[in-house]
C-alpha cells in the first residue's frame, strides 16, 4: 500500500511539472511574432500569376540554348 501511494505522490508531482512546462511554453509562445505585425516586407508585392509557368518555360529554354551554343561552339 505504500509503494502505491508513493507511485500517486509521483504522478501527482510529475503532472504539475508538465503543467508548469506546459504554461512556460504558452507563454514563450505569446512573445514570439505571429507573422502579421512583422509582415511589413511583402507589401507592394504581387502574388504569383497563373502564367508563372510561362517564365520557368522561357528560361528553361534559354538555359538549355546557352548550353547548347557552348557545346558546338566547343567542337
Amino acid at each position: 500500500m505504500n509503494q502505491e501511494d508513493n507511485r500517486t505522490e509521483l504522478q501527482k508531482r510529475i503532472a504539475t511539472q508538465l503543467a508548469d512546462k506546459d504554461k512556460k511554453r504558452k507563454a514563450r509562445q505569446d512573445e514570439l511574432p505571429d507573422g502579421v505585425d512583422d509582415s511589413a516586407y511583402i507589401e507592394g508585392t504581387k502574388q504569383t500569376t497563373s502564367l508563372a509557368w510561362v517564365w520557368i518555360v522561357i528560361v528553361a529554354v534559354a538555359v538549355i540554348a546557352a548550353v547548347v551554343l557552348f557545346v558546338i561552339s566547343g567542337k
